[in-house]
Protein backbone atom coordinates (compact mmCIF):
# COMPACT_ATOMS: atom_id res chain seq x y z
CA UNK A 1 0.00 0.00 0.00
CA UNK A 2 1.06 3.68 -0.09
CA UNK A 3 2.92 5.67 2.51
CA UNK A 4 0.21 8.28 3.56
CA UNK A 5 -2.53 6.14 5.90
CA UNK A 6 -3.55 3.65 3.17
CA UNK A 7 -2.48 0.65 4.82
CA UNK A 8 0.24 -1.46 6.41
CA UNK A 9 3.43 -0.61 4.77
CA UNK A 10 6.27 -3.31 6.17
CA UNK A 11 9.01 -0.60 6.68
CA UNK A 12 7.51 0.86 9.64
CA UNK A 13 6.35 -2.17 11.41
CA UNK A 14 8.27 -2.27 14.42
CA UNK A 15 10.04 -4.57 17.02
CA UNK A 16 10.12 -3.68 20.69
CA UNK A 17 12.67 -5.43 22.97
CA UNK A 18 12.66 -4.08 26.74
CA UNK A 19 15.41 -4.70 28.86
CA UNK A 20 14.71 -4.92 33.23
CA UNK A 21 17.20 -3.66 35.29
CA UNK A 22 18.94 -6.12 38.03
CA UNK A 23 19.03 -9.10 35.02
CA UNK A 24 15.56 -9.54 35.43
CA UNK A 25 14.02 -10.94 32.04
CA UNK A 26 13.25 -8.15 29.08
CA UNK A 27 10.07 -7.94 27.07
CA UNK A 28 9.50 -8.15 23.64
CA UNK A 29 6.73 -6.41 21.46
CA UNK A 30 5.48 -5.09 18.58
CA UNK A 31 4.73 -1.72 17.38
CA UNK A 32 4.00 0.66 14.33
CA UNK A 33 6.22 3.75 13.29
CA UNK A 34 3.24 6.56 13.40
CA UNK A 35 5.14 9.80 13.16
CA UNK A 36 8.76 11.11 12.08
CA UNK A 37 9.83 9.53 15.35
CA UNK A 38 6.86 7.85 16.99
CA UNK A 39 5.70 5.03 17.47
CA UNK A 40 2.53 3.26 18.69
CA UNK A 41 2.60 0.35 20.86
CA UNK A 42 0.98 -1.46 23.91
CA UNK A 43 1.47 -0.23 27.27
CA UNK A 44 2.10 -3.33 29.02
CA UNK A 45 4.90 -3.70 26.65
CA UNK A 46 6.80 -1.24 27.98
CA UNK A 47 5.34 -0.96 31.74
CA UNK A 48 7.18 -2.01 34.74
CA UNK A 49 10.52 -1.35 35.13
CA UNK A 50 12.85 -0.48 31.91
CA UNK A 51 16.59 -0.13 32.24
CA UNK A 52 16.04 0.26 28.13
CA UNK A 53 13.98 0.49 25.39
CA UNK A 54 14.97 -0.17 21.83
CA UNK A 55 13.10 -0.28 18.77
CA UNK A 56 14.10 -2.55 15.61
CA UNK A 57 12.81 -1.83 11.97
CA UNK A 58 13.68 -4.56 8.47
CA UNK A 59 15.69 -6.84 10.96
CA UNK A 60 18.56 -8.36 8.60
CA UNK A 61 17.16 -6.77 5.49
CA UNK A 62 19.20 -4.31 3.22
CA UNK A 63 17.11 -1.40 5.34
CA UNK A 64 18.02 -2.56 8.71
CA UNK A 65 17.87 -0.10 11.21
CA UNK A 66 17.57 0.46 15.00
CA UNK A 67 17.10 3.29 17.86
CA UNK A 68 17.08 3.86 21.93
CA UNK A 69 13.57 4.99 22.39
CA UNK A 70 11.68 6.73 25.65
CA UNK A 71 8.16 6.16 26.82
CA UNK A 72 6.38 9.53 26.40
CA UNK A 73 3.10 8.08 26.88
CA UNK A 74 1.68 5.30 28.77
CA UNK A 75 -1.88 4.43 29.71
CA UNK A 76 -2.09 1.39 31.38
CA UNK A 77 -6.28 1.87 31.12
CA UNK A 78 -6.34 1.66 27.50
CA UNK A 79 -3.09 -0.46 27.12
CA UNK A 80 -1.54 2.28 24.67
CA UNK A 81 2.08 3.26 24.55
CA UNK A 82 3.69 5.93 22.04
CA UNK A 83 7.40 5.47 22.53
CA UNK A 84 9.88 8.39 21.05
CA UNK A 85 12.93 7.59 18.81
CA UNK A 86 16.09 8.65 19.83
CA UNK A 87 17.73 8.53 16.34
CA UNK A 88 16.48 8.42 12.34
CA UNK A 89 18.56 7.80 9.82
CA UNK A 90 18.50 10.81 7.15
CA UNK A 91 17.16 8.16 4.22
CA UNK A 92 14.28 7.36 6.91
CA UNK A 93 13.21 10.92 7.75
CA UNK A 94 9.78 12.15 6.65
CA UNK A 95 8.61 9.19 5.80
CA UNK A 96 6.30 8.57 8.42
CA UNK A 97 3.32 10.85 8.00
CA UNK A 98 0.41 9.72 10.74
CA UNK A 99 -1.77 6.79 9.55
CA UNK A 100 -5.51 7.08 9.03
CA UNK A 101 -7.44 6.29 11.99
CA UNK A 102 -11.09 4.76 12.09
CA UNK A 103 -14.06 3.76 14.41
CA UNK A 104 -15.40 0.49 14.00
CA UNK A 105 -19.20 0.57 14.24
CA UNK A 106 -21.22 -0.91 16.96
CA UNK A 107 -23.20 -3.16 14.69
CA UNK A 108 -24.00 -6.63 12.74
CA UNK A 109 -21.16 -6.77 11.00
CA UNK A 110 -17.93 -8.50 10.09
CA UNK A 111 -14.75 -6.72 8.71
CA UNK A 112 -11.57 -7.78 7.43
CA UNK A 113 -8.46 -6.91 9.54
CA UNK A 114 -4.52 -7.19 8.75
CA UNK A 115 -1.62 -6.26 11.29
CA UNK A 116 2.70 -7.30 11.45
CA UNK A 117 3.94 -8.19 14.87
CA UNK A 118 6.63 -10.91 16.29
CA UNK A 119 5.25 -13.06 17.90
CA UNK A 120 6.89 -16.49 19.93
CA UNK A 121 5.83 -19.17 18.04
CA UNK A 122 7.91 -17.47 15.13
CA UNK A 123 10.98 -18.17 17.00
CA UNK A 124 13.73 -19.53 14.74
CA UNK A 125 16.60 -21.48 15.38
CA UNK A 126 18.73 -22.16 12.20
CA UNK A 127 20.89 -19.46 11.77
CA UNK A 128 22.82 -16.68 14.36
CA UNK A 129 21.22 -13.43 14.33
CA UNK A 130 23.15 -10.33 15.96
CA UNK A 131 20.20 -9.73 18.50
CA UNK A 132 19.29 -13.04 20.43
CA UNK A 133 16.36 -13.81 21.42
CA UNK A 134 16.10 -15.28 25.31
CA UNK A 135 19.90 -14.98 25.26
CA UNK A 136 20.42 -17.69 22.73
CA UNK A 137 22.56 -16.54 19.66
CA UNK A 138 21.01 -19.17 17.37
CA UNK A 139 17.40 -17.85 17.83
CA UNK A 140 15.16 -14.82 16.50
CA UNK A 141 11.28 -13.90 15.67
CA UNK A 142 10.77 -13.53 12.31
CA UNK A 143 7.50 -11.44 11.78
CA UNK A 144 4.01 -12.69 11.81
CA UNK A 145 1.46 -11.06 8.63
CA UNK A 146 -2.02 -12.15 10.51
CA UNK A 147 -4.88 -12.09 8.13
CA UNK A 148 -8.30 -12.48 9.57
CA UNK A 149 -11.95 -10.70 10.80
CA UNK A 150 -13.13 -8.55 13.77
CA UNK A 151 -16.44 -9.56 15.02
CA UNK A 152 -17.83 -6.43 16.20
CA UNK A 153 -20.01 -7.71 19.15
CA UNK A 154 -17.97 -9.44 19.96
CA UNK A 155 -15.79 -8.31 23.41
CA UNK A 156 -18.21 -5.25 23.95
CA UNK A 157 -17.93 -5.33 27.90
CA UNK A 158 -13.95 -5.47 27.55
CA UNK A 159 -13.95 -2.92 25.27
CA UNK A 160 -11.88 -4.71 22.64
CA UNK A 161 -12.54 -6.37 19.29
CA UNK A 162 -12.00 -9.77 18.99
CA UNK A 163 -9.67 -10.90 16.07
CA UNK A 164 -10.18 -14.22 14.33
CA UNK A 165 -7.14 -15.83 12.50
CA UNK A 166 -5.60 -18.87 11.63
CA UNK A 167 -4.21 -20.80 14.95
CA UNK A 168 -0.33 -21.02 15.13
CA UNK A 169 0.77 -24.48 15.88
CA UNK A 170 -0.28 -26.64 19.10
CA UNK A 171 1.38 -25.02 22.31
CA UNK A 172 4.58 -26.44 23.37
CA UNK A 173 5.20 -24.10 26.23
CA UNK A 174 2.26 -24.59 28.51
CA UNK A 175 3.43 -21.28 30.77
CA UNK A 176 3.31 -19.20 28.05
CA UNK A 177 1.47 -17.97 25.24
CA UNK A 178 2.59 -18.63 21.52
CA UNK A 179 1.07 -15.14 20.73
CA UNK A 180 3.79 -13.63 22.99
CA UNK A 181 5.20 -11.12 22.11
CA UNK A 182 2.43 -9.64 19.47
CA UNK A 183 1.08 -7.24 21.84
CA UNK A 184 1.73 -3.81 20.38
CA UNK A 185 1.16 -4.29 16.43
CA UNK A 186 -1.19 -2.51 14.86
CA UNK A 187 -4.33 -3.42 13.61
CA UNK A 188 -5.95 -2.05 10.31
CA UNK A 189 -8.67 -2.45 8.45
CA UNK A 190 -9.60 -0.96 4.81
CA UNK A 191 -6.60 0.92 5.16
CA UNK A 192 -7.03 2.60 8.75
CA UNK A 193 -5.81 1.90 12.39
CA UNK A 194 -9.03 0.45 14.15
CA UNK A 195 -6.49 -0.57 16.98
CA UNK A 196 -3.46 -2.14 18.85
CA UNK A 197 -3.27 -6.00 19.56
CA UNK A 198 -3.11 -6.25 23.63
CA UNK A 199 -3.85 -9.91 24.53
CA UNK A 200 -4.30 -13.25 24.00
CA UNK A 201 -7.10 -14.95 26.96
CA UNK A 202 -6.07 -18.83 26.60
CA UNK A 203 -9.86 -19.57 27.09
CA UNK A 204 -10.83 -18.12 23.64
CA UNK A 205 -8.25 -20.60 22.27
CA UNK A 206 -5.20 -20.36 19.58
CA UNK A 207 -7.21 -18.97 17.10
CA UNK A 208 -8.47 -15.44 18.87
CA UNK A 209 -6.89 -11.99 20.16
CA UNK A 210 -7.70 -9.12 21.14
CA UNK A 211 -7.56 -6.04 20.63
CA UNK A 212 -7.71 -2.38 22.05
CA UNK A 213 -10.35 -0.13 19.71
CA UNK A 214 -9.16 3.19 18.98
CA UNK A 215 -12.67 4.64 19.62
CA UNK A 216 -12.24 3.87 23.26
CA UNK A 217 -8.96 6.19 23.90
CA UNK A 218 -11.81 9.02 23.82
CA UNK A 219 -13.15 7.97 26.34
CA UNK A 220 -10.05 6.31 28.90
CA UNK A 221 -7.18 8.80 27.75
CA UNK A 222 -6.74 12.16 29.57
CA UNK A 223 -6.79 15.09 27.44
CA UNK A 224 -3.03 15.53 27.89
CA UNK A 225 -2.33 12.36 26.52
CA UNK A 226 -4.73 12.86 23.53
CA UNK A 227 -3.10 15.66 23.09
CA UNK A 228 0.01 13.95 22.79
CA UNK A 229 -1.24 10.93 20.68
CA UNK A 230 -2.70 14.03 18.30
CA UNK A 231 0.84 15.95 17.63
CA UNK A 232 2.96 12.84 17.80
CA UNK A 233 0.69 10.27 16.22
CA UNK A 234 -1.70 12.16 14.03
CA UNK A 235 -4.54 11.07 15.84
CA UNK A 236 -7.69 13.07 14.83
CA UNK A 237 -10.80 14.88 16.81
CA UNK A 238 -13.09 12.28 17.92
CA UNK A 239 -15.56 13.84 15.55
CA UNK A 240 -13.43 13.56 12.46
CA UNK A 241 -12.86 10.11 13.06
CA UNK A 242 -14.11 8.01 10.22
CA UNK A 243 -15.09 4.89 9.59
CA UNK A 244 -12.82 2.07 8.12
CA UNK A 245 -13.10 2.45 4.01
CA UNK A 246 -14.37 6.13 4.46
CA UNK A 247 -12.65 8.39 2.13
CA UNK A 248 -10.14 10.71 3.76
CA UNK A 249 -11.77 13.87 4.42
CA UNK A 250 -9.04 17.17 4.38
CA UNK A 251 -9.95 20.34 6.13
CA UNK A 252 -9.00 24.20 4.56
CA UNK A 253 -5.89 25.55 4.96
CA UNK A 254 -7.00 28.62 4.51
CA UNK A 255 -6.05 29.58 7.26
CA UNK A 256 -2.38 28.81 7.74
CA UNK A 257 0.12 30.98 9.38
CA UNK A 258 2.17 33.07 6.31
CA UNK A 259 5.37 32.07 7.74
CA UNK A 260 5.50 28.72 8.12
CA UNK A 261 8.76 27.13 8.16
CA UNK A 262 10.26 24.91 5.04
CA UNK A 263 10.57 22.25 7.58
CA UNK A 264 6.62 22.74 8.45
CA UNK A 265 5.77 22.57 4.75
CA UNK A 266 8.06 19.59 3.61
CA UNK A 267 5.47 16.28 3.87
CA UNK A 268 3.11 18.20 1.90
CA UNK A 269 5.79 19.54 -1.08
CA UNK A 270 6.88 16.00 -0.69
CA UNK A 271 3.94 14.45 -1.53
CA UNK A 272 2.86 17.34 -4.42
CA UNK A 273 6.41 16.80 -6.27
CA UNK A 274 5.54 12.49 -5.94
CA UNK A 275 1.96 13.37 -8.11
CA UNK A 276 2.75 11.93 -11.20
CA UNK A 277 0.93 15.19 -12.83
CA UNK A 278 3.30 17.61 -11.32
CA UNK A 279 6.38 15.72 -12.08
CA UNK A 280 4.91 15.13 -15.85
CA UNK A 281 5.58 18.04 -18.89
CA UNK A 282 3.73 21.10 -18.40
CA UNK A 283 2.18 19.61 -15.35
CA UNK A 284 3.23 22.43 -13.31
CA UNK A 285 1.79 25.23 -15.35
CA UNK A 286 -1.63 23.50 -16.05
CA UNK A 287 -2.03 23.42 -12.14
CA UNK A 288 -1.44 26.69 -11.82
CA UNK A 289 -3.42 27.90 -14.80
CA UNK A 290 -6.55 26.47 -12.36
CA UNK A 291 -6.11 28.62 -9.72
CA UNK A 292 -5.78 32.39 -8.79
CA UNK A 293 -3.32 34.03 -11.60
CA UNK A 294 -1.74 36.26 -8.38
CA UNK A 295 -0.13 32.66 -7.29
CA UNK A 296 1.78 32.03 -11.15
CA UNK A 297 2.40 35.80 -11.10
CA UNK A 298 3.83 35.99 -7.72
CA UNK A 299 5.74 32.45 -7.01
CA UNK A 300 9.98 32.54 -7.63
CA UNK A 301 9.76 29.87 -10.28
CA UNK A 302 12.74 27.27 -10.34
CA UNK A 303 13.47 24.81 -12.97
CA UNK A 304 14.16 22.17 -10.07
CA UNK A 305 10.74 20.39 -9.46
CA UNK A 306 10.88 20.81 -5.52
CA UNK A 307 12.40 23.91 -5.63
CA UNK A 308 9.51 25.13 -7.68
CA UNK A 309 6.56 23.52 -5.66
CA UNK A 310 8.11 25.45 -2.23
CA UNK A 311 7.87 28.73 -3.96
CA UNK A 312 4.60 28.03 -5.40
CA UNK A 313 3.39 26.68 -1.70
CA UNK A 314 4.95 29.55 0.14
CA UNK A 315 3.39 31.69 -2.18
CA UNK A 316 0.03 29.97 -1.86
CA UNK A 317 0.53 30.82 1.79
CA UNK A 318 -0.07 34.55 1.12
CA UNK A 319 -2.90 34.47 -0.25
CA UNK A 320 -5.71 32.64 1.43
CA UNK A 321 -7.89 30.19 0.03
CA UNK A 322 -5.56 29.66 -2.93
CA UNK A 323 -3.45 26.55 -1.27
CA UNK A 324 -7.17 24.88 -1.26
CA UNK A 325 -7.27 25.83 -5.02
CA UNK A 326 -4.15 24.56 -6.01
CA UNK A 327 -5.10 21.01 -3.82
CA UNK A 328 -8.32 20.47 -5.16
CA UNK A 329 -6.91 21.27 -8.97
CA UNK A 330 -4.16 18.03 -8.29
CA UNK A 331 -7.07 16.22 -7.14
CA UNK A 332 -9.17 16.83 -10.10
CA UNK A 333 -6.42 16.34 -12.70
CA UNK A 334 -4.76 13.28 -10.90
CA UNK A 335 -8.17 11.34 -9.80
CA UNK A 336 -7.61 9.09 -6.76
CA UNK A 337 -4.50 7.40 -6.09
CA UNK A 338 -2.00 6.35 -3.61
CA UNK A 339 -0.13 9.59 -4.57
CA UNK A 340 -3.71 11.58 -4.03
CA UNK A 341 -4.11 10.53 -0.67
CA UNK A 342 -0.82 10.98 0.64
CA UNK A 343 -1.14 14.83 -0.52
CA UNK A 344 -4.49 15.13 1.68
CA UNK A 345 -2.69 12.96 4.56
CA UNK A 346 -0.15 15.64 4.54
CA UNK A 347 -2.52 18.75 4.25
CA UNK A 348 -5.02 17.57 6.93
CA UNK A 349 -1.73 17.68 9.54
CA UNK A 350 -0.77 20.89 8.52
CA UNK A 351 -4.63 21.95 9.12
CA UNK A 352 -4.96 20.54 12.82
CA UNK A 353 -1.34 21.41 13.98
CA UNK A 354 -2.56 25.07 13.58
CA UNK A 355 -6.17 24.95 14.12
Amino acid sequence: MGETGQGLEPGRVAEVLVRRPDGAPGARGSGYRVGETSVLTAAHVVGGPVRSVQVRFDADLPGEWSADARVVLLSEAADVALLELSYVPAARRDQAPPPRYAAVPDADVVLPFTAVGFPRFKLRKDTPRPFPDDASPGQYRDSCHLSGTVSVLSNRREGTLELAVVAPPAEVEPERSPWSGMSGAVVWSEGAVIGVVSAHHRADGLGRLAARRVERWYDTLSPIELDLLTRHAGLPPRDSLGAPGQTHQVSSLARLPTDLSLRELTPLVDALTALPTLRGPGGVSLVLDSISSQVAANSPRDPRLRLDVFGIVRTCLSYPGTLDQLLEAVRLLEGPSTEVERVNTAADQLSRHHS
